[in-house]
């Protein structure tokens, strides 16, 4: 991992380190990549299939809505079914209004679980408030389950922020609306956080989140909270959007924080496209981690974006292939070639960068460009090795890349 350098008056403290089930968040654990289910989650088999893509994309914790009876119930055989296929990972619990009820009527819906969401916003209002989110608490100490705080800016505690406004307007100098609303979020969750320690929950089984739809209000938000807590935090903007502008907000709000030493797990919360599957938020957010140098999930491919030089799709569509391809065998590699993760490849256009950036990669084509001489010399860890002619460059470099692999990526089996 990167040195992180931390802007001026904004090192965040420390934070805790939570277990939610086999997975490490907080303390000097990795950044954790989550997503959410988006199936009912009653229909079992359905939610198992979903589960098991996410974790079959990268996801190291995913999360379940559960709103009903029904969904409470269906847990435990959405945790033994996924158990039974050698899908380990931790499940989270997302409850809102009702998760006091359904988690008493349902008991071995906690057990399943390895980790409870909850919104202080909506546990409840007036004294009902107090004692449902002590019901909660009361459940996930039972079961000795870590629980994550989740504040969000769509569902703020109203009772709060009327006070706190009240309050506000009684000052000889007062805030403005807007950074009131910021403090009665962070003042949500650390004050949800103190007494679910005063009810036996140790400090080591809470994460926070304060989640927001803007980057600025998240990027304000979080380095507040950051430098009053040391509880593992949770990053994500609440309602992402959908296409280039999900991609785009949370990635300019995520890489801010995450350069400052802010977030111990994150989710990308897209709006996927009809038909789309789920796990694009998991790709994108292990690319934002990966492009930071965080972390390394897949070999992330360099490629020229094109020019008058090349008015050719060849390399583009090798650059497409070679990327899917290898986030596609990374599932099976990843048990077998450790490290392949961390390999560099460059699928370049034209001869004006594709020779340079290929000899920087583990293993890289410089093809010709349109218009140029139809040859395509491959360097393999910065050295030229073979150049390739014809229509089937694609095919000849993949082999290329696979046979890089083999040699180079010991194999556990064989250590």
């Amino acid at each position: 991992m990167p040195e992180i350098k931390f802007m001026p008056g904004n090192a965040p403290r420390p934070t805790r380190q939570v277990r939610i089930g086999h997975v490490r968040v907080g303390g000097d654990a990795p950044i954790v990549v989550q997503s959410m289910t988006n199936t009912d989650t009653a229909d079992i088999e359905a939610t198992v299939e979903q589960v098991a893509e996410l974790h079959q994309a990268g996801s190291e914790l995913v999360r379940l809505t559960v709103n009903t009876l029904e969904a409470a119930k269906a847990v435990p055989a959405i945790r033994e079914k996924l158990d039974a296929r050698g899908v380990n990972v931790p499940l989270i619990g997302d409850f809102h209004f009702n998760g006091h009820k359904l988690l008493t009527q349902v008991p071995e819906c906690a057990e399943a679980l390895a980790k409870l969401r909850i919104n202080p916003g909506n546990v409840g209002r007036g004294e009902k408030r107090d004692e449902q989110f002590g019901t909660l608490i009361e459940i996930a100490c039972r079961y000795d389950k870590p629980v994550r705080i989740g504040v969000n800016w769509g569902s703020l505690d109203q009772e709060l922020v009327a006070r706190m406004m009240d309050e506000n307007a009684g000052l000889a100098e007062p805030l403005d609306s807007k950074q009131v609303m910021f403090n009665a979020m962070i003042a949500s969750a650390l004050q949800s956080a103190k007494r679910a320690e005063e009810l036996g929950l140790s400090a080591d089984h809470i994460i926070l989140s304060c989640k927001m739809s803007g980057v600025q209000d998240l990027i304000t938000v979080y380095r507040d909270l950051a430098r009053q807590c040391d509880y593992a935090l949770h990053l994500g903007l609440t309602e992402a959007g959908m296409g280039s502008k999900g991609i785009v907000a949370s990635t300019a709000a995520l890489a801010v924080l995450l350069q400052e030493g802010i977030g111990n797990t994150i989710r990308v919360s897209l709006t996927p496209e009809p038909g789309e599957s789920r796990t694009k938020e998991v790709q994108v957010a292990q690319e934002i981690l990966q492009t930071m140098g965080l972390r390394a999930f897949t070999p992330m491919v360099t490629a020229c974006p094109g020019c008058g030089r090349t008015t050719s799709t060849v390399f583009q569509e090798l650059a497409l292939k070679i990327q899917s391809w290898l986030r596609g065998q990374m599932p099976v590699w990843r048990g077998v070639y450790p490290g392949v993760e961390n390999m560099k490849v460059a699928v370049m256009g034209c001869v004006v960068n594709g020779p340079g950036e290929s000899k920087h990669a583990n293993i890289g084509i410089s093809l010709p460009g349109t218009g140029e001489v139809p040859v395509a010399p491959v360097y393999v860890d910065g050295q030229k090795t073979v150049t390739l002619k014809g229509d089937r460059i694609a095919e000849e470099f993949q082999v290329i890349v696979e046979d890089y692999v083999r040699s180079h990526y010991r194999e556990k089996n064989n250590e």
